[in-house]
Parts: structure tokens; sequence; C-alpha cells
């Protein structure tokens, strides 16, 4: 059957329009009816869009009635037949209609304890971030993970899968699978194959710096560059992989674009990597097109930025601008091996004659642009797939401890203890207070320890971290001097010693005004919500700022932005509009230089 497009929906009249979206949202006319008042739509995401808007605006008792009606996991529906088709296919997929007998009497003792707790049956969208079908273990996993959920929080995780499970009918129904999304999606699994013992063996991904696992991962995506048609490609003196697609004239200004390819432990397949590849995979569609553009594109996959193995962070981007200090060389791991001895291991230079050759020419370059999965929870809340960066946020770090008189703790009488934990439990309370009232400014105490505490002495010293973040330095000096003057007040107060030592300061990155107006041209001409909002984590883009105009993009992730997680997931469609918002970016830059 000939697919409809989306021209003739828009031009049909509504009876019409309304068969073509039937079952979109299961048992459900009524999302159709409302989102088909927004036409005409320019894409199907706009179209999607609408429905989701619609959803959002029901009423709570509509919300409700829509996630009931949707069937159990292997319920009865399925054993009886009665499924819907779609439903039919998607449970199919997942092989839930396969399962052992030991696997359906675990789904129905824990859908039965999810319908007794929430009132609705678990929702899920089976078929997965990509569109093939998570596994039963997967499945069963969720279930599990969800039940533990706050119900506002859960009935908000029931109407998202929703959404997804009609995003996934949508492209089904319409003929317009996010290919592009699946291949980055795909290549992603692949590079994530590479991990180092014991995590490796444990099916966890690990990749630190210049490690044989890192190495591996760098070669993969030296190969994957040559594959895609850049005309350039190797390993820079610090192991970054660059690769270059010319332009149109041998003296074409730059573009640069790039992210991380490094982990933290135990890590997500998207953060940092999300950025490289799809990159990657926009410059292998120009290069089957044959289309050369005004500027060069120069992608740089960082060879660090996470400060995992040594106590080093944004070590690739820094050389870039001149910023890698002499010092780090001799920078030790834990086994005691020097930055510079594992760089000659991996055959690099070693030398900062090397290091500081491979320092950018501003002038050369129209700007930075990342592309990175948002790493927290604001798009998916706000239902947008996509997001416009403003700022990186300014940050700073600091390790501090309360100093007391550890004492008995059966004969001190409480008038007469001088408990240093009990200062940093008000402390942390104050942080949360400081915080909350000057969002978007955010207070973290991170790490807490008494050491040689017991069971039976009141704590005489407690050590901690502070971390605060806000998106200038203005108001981040300022809420750290209010948490310092806390800090005091409380010791004062309590009789304790204080001590407080910074031992980070991030300046804040604002993203460029006109590079910032290109992504939101990019998103809107999806048809997508343009939702802008500043980034709290810190990126490769934060260096670049120190020498060219930088921008981001944000990507929804998946379970509320996980990130630094093996949950850590984004959506096969998702990251194909990430990649036609920067397709669509590189076009119309293109085209006002022609």
């Amino acid at each position: 059957m000939t697919s409809p497009t989306l021209d003739e929906l828009n031009r049909a009249p509504m009876p019409q329009a309304l068969a073509m979206l039937e079952g979109i949202y299961e048992h459900s006319p009524w999302v159709a009816e409302r989102a088909l008042a927004q036409r005409p739509f320019a894409t199907l995401a706009a179209l999607h869009q609408a429905m989701v808007a619609a959803v959002r605006q029901a009423s709570a008792e509509e919300q409700l009635a829509l996630i009931r009606a949707h069937p159990e996991l292997a319920g009865k529906a399925m054993i009886a037949g009665t499924l819907t088709a779609a439903s039919t296919d998607e449970q199919s997929r997942a092989g839930l209609t396969h399962c052992t007998p030991q696997e359906f009497e675990r789904l129905h003792v824990l859908n039965a304890a999810y319908r007794a707790r929430f009132g609705h049956p678990f929702i899920l969208a089976v078929r997965g971030p990509h569109g093939r079908g998570l596994t039963r273990h997967e499945i069963i996993a969720a279930l599990e993970r969800r039940l533990e959920q706050p119900a506002d929080e859960e009935r908000a995780e029931c109407l998202r899968q929703i959404h997804r499970i009609a995003e996934l009918r949508l492209s089904d129904r319409f003929g317009e699978p996010p290919a592009l999304g699946q291949r980055v999606w795909d290549a992603l699994a692949e590079l994530a194959l590479h991990s180092e013992p014991p995590w490796a063996e444990a099916g966890q991904l690990t990749v630190t710096y210049l490690t044989p696992a890192h190495q591996a991962c760098a070669r993969t995506l030296l190969a994957w560059m040559r594959e895609a048609g850049f005309d350039e490609a190797g390993l820079d003196a610090v192991g970054n992989v660059v690769g270059v697609f010319h332009g149109q004239h041998a003296d074409a200004p730059r573009l640069l674009l790039g992210s991380h390819y490094d982990t933290v432990r135990n890590a997500g397949r998207y953060d940092g990597r999300l950025g490289i590849v799809l990159a990657l995979e926009v410059v292998r569609e120009l290069h089957r097109q044959g289309r050369r553009l005004p500027f060069a594109l120069e992608l740089v996959g960082f060879a660090e930025e996470e400060g995992q193995r040594f106590p080093v962070t944004f070590l690739g981007s820094s050389a870039l601008v001149g910023a890698f200090d002499p010092a780090w060389l001799q920078a030790r791991d834990a086994h005691g091996v020097t930055l510079r001895e594992a760089m000659l291991a991996a055959g690099l230079p070693g030398t900062m004659e090397a290091i500081a050759a491979l320092r950018r020419d501003p002038a050369r370059y129209l700007g930075y642009l990342e592309v990175h999965v948002e790493q927290g929870p604001v798009l998916a809340r706000r239902e947008a797939p996509l997001g416009v960066v403003t700022s990186i946020n300014a940050s700073v770090r600091a390790r501090g401890a309360f100093d007391g008189l550890a004492c008995h703790a059966g004969t001190t009488p409480m008038e007469a203890r001088r408990d240093a934990l009990l200062g940093l439990a008000e402390l942390a309370l104050a942080v949360e207070r400081l915080a909350r009232a000057q969002p978007p400014a955010v207070g973290t105490v991170g790490m807490a320890e008494v050491p040689g505490g017991s069971i039976n002495v009141v704590p005489g010293r407690c050590t901690f971290t502070l971390d605060l973040r806000a998106p200038s330095d203005g108001q981040r000096d300022a809420l750290l001097e209010q948490v310092c003057a806390e800090a005091e007040t409380i010791a004062q107060r309590r009789g304790l010693r204080l001590t407080l030592e910074e031992t980070l300061r991030a300046s804040a990155a604002p993203c460029d005004a006109g590079l910032r107006a290109r992504w939101a041209r990019a998103v809107a001409a999806l048809g997508l919500p343009v939702v802008e909002l500043p980034s709290g984590a810190g990126h490769d883009a934060m260096m670049l700022h120190r020498s060219m105009p930088q921008a981001m993009l944000f990507v929804r992730g998946e379970h509320l932005g996980i990130s630094h997680h093996p949950l850590e997931s984004s959506t096969a469609h998702d990251i194909d509009l990430a990649a036609q918002a920067l397709r669509r970016l590189l076009h119309d830059w293109a085209e006002e230089l022609a």
C-alpha cells in the first residue's frame, strides 16, 4: 500500500485526514483531531509536535484515559489476540510473543504490581530508541526500575513513552524512517564495543586517555572519516582525530566541528561521541552528493575531555587554543605513568613543541559548532527534541572541612557537642536554599566523609566537596560569597573550625549570538519549537570559546537525560532531527556566501 504524504494530509478534508492518522495514538482519535486544527504542517516532526501539544494541553482525566487505552505488555489482550495491528507488531518485534514461561510469569507479576501501585498499565515504547525493538531483558528491567518511581513522575513518563510510540507509528505510516539518525545510532553502538578491562568484561563502557581501547576508538574514527570522504584525516600530537572536508576553494575559511571520544568510567555511549559521529555522517552525505561548500569543514574528535586517567581536563581542545599547560606532561595516572610517557607509548611525540604547533589561527575560522546530548531533563520535560544552548555555565569547585570535637555518643549531652557532621548537614541545606533562590544556578555538596567515624562517636571532623554553577561569572561569584558566609556563620554558631579551599574555577562561555541564531533558524525550519537553555555541564566548546565564536545544539536524552551512566541514550528520531538541523544550518550559510 502506498504511504500517504504530508501534502495529502494537509489538503485532505477532516474525516479523510483523521483516517490517515487512525491508531497513531491508541484508541484516542481526539489527539489527531485537535492536532489537525494546526494544519498545514511543514514536516512530519511538526505534525508530531502538534500531537504532543494536544496531549499536553488536555485535561488530567483525558491524559489518564489515553494511558489506560494502551494494553499491558504480554498481557491478556496479546494472549487473546485482541491487540491493535500496531500494538501486535510492536510487541512482536520485541519478542514478547515468544516469552519463556518464566518471562511470562515475571511480566505478569510486575504488571500486576505496577497496576496496583499506579492504577494504569505500564507503558513502554518497546521498539526502543533505534526502532528495531528492545530485548525482553531490557523490557523487564525497565518495568522493575520504573515500579519504584513517584506516581506523578511515572505518569509523565508514560506520556513520553506514548509520544515515542506515536513517533514510530508516524514514521511507518508516512514512509519516513530516520535513516541518518539510525546510522549514527548504529555507529555509536559499534564504537562502544571498545572498552577497557575490567569494565569490558562486565559489558560496561570505559575509555580513558591513550589506553588500548582509546587508541582503538581513534583508529575506528579515522577509518570512518576516510570512508566518508574527508580529504584529510589523521591523528595530531595529543591524539585528537582530525578530518578536513575541503571547501570550494583552497583558501576557503573553515568551520570547526567536534566533541570528545573519551568517556567516564561505566559511561553511556552518547556523551561527546554523538557530536563527532553526527557531523561525520553529515559530511558523508555532502561527499555522496558531490557537493562542496564555500567553507571547509574541520571535524575534531577530541582525545580527552573528562579528566579520568590523568588529573587534566579538556586536554584535547586546550591544545587548539594554546592553553595546554607544559606541567601537564608530568602529571601521573594511578599507576604512576606520566602523561608524557603515555604519549610516547602511544606513538605521539610527547613534546611541547609539537603540541604548541596545534594552536589554530582564529582568523581562518568562522567559528565552532558542537552537537551534544543534553545530559539533563530540561528538553525531556519540555517535550522538545532539540535545544539551542545560550551559555555554558560558569563553575567553581572547592574542598572543605568542618572540625569540631570527637566525643562519646552516650556520655556527651546534646548542648555540649561540637558535631562536625551536623555543621555540614546545615550547610548542605543552605546550599540548596541559596541556589534554588536564584535559578538557574545550581549548588551541590557531592562528597561527604567522616574520617575515622564510629557509630558511638560524635563526628569530630567532616570533609566535603562543593560545586556551584551559574550562567554568568557574576551570578556564580555571588552564590559562592553567600555560601561561604553561611558556612562561616554555621561554624561560629556550632563552635566548629571551617576550612575551604577552591580547587577549580571556570568562566562562563556565552554562545555567540550569530551562531545561536543560525541554530535557532535551522531548528524552526524543521517545524520544531526553539527551546533555549544554558548548559550546566562543561564542554570542549568552553575551551574553543577562548579563540573563536562557538555555539552548541543539545539533543534530548532518554530517561530524563541521565548521563555518565549506562542508561544514557537518545532516539534515532531525535538524532536524525539534530543531523537535519546541522545540514540545514550548513546549507543556509553556504547560500548566504554563494
